[in-house]
């Protein structure tokens, strides 16, 4: 068998899940109900985000809060400080994906 199977969960509870860390990439799934957040960090490598479900508010560097649907793709670049909560009724879900893997990562000089 050429493929590899990864699972996800099908929920409405807060999860945080990684998915895939190998050498390519950095996989992260996550479901955030109305008032949950991710803890305010800085992006180790350059972060996909592809939302799925909801409404995602996020906020970087000293950026006002903006707000994205599913079907949008949010691309940020290594090194920006993220603020990323749910503020509405509807359960939010959203893939990260980082790319290199933050464990290979290398600054550009």
């Amino acid at each position: 068998m050429l493929e590899k199977k990864y699972l996800f969960s099908i929920t409405g509870d807060k999860t945080v899940e990684r998915i895939v860390d190998d050498e390519n990439i950095h996989l992260n799934h996550i479901v955030l109900v109305k008032g949950t957040g991710l803890p305010e960090h800085y992006s180790n490598s350059n972060v996909y985000m592809i939302i799925v479900r909801g409404r995602m508010t996020l906020k970087l560097n000293e950026q006002g809060p903006r707000s994205y649907t599913e079907g949008n793709i949010i691309s940020i670049p290594y090194g920006t400080k993220m603020n990323v909560y749910n503020q509405d009724e509807e359960v939010l879900e959203f893939f990260v994906v980082k790319s290199p893997n933050p464990k290979d990562y290398k600054e550009k000089e």
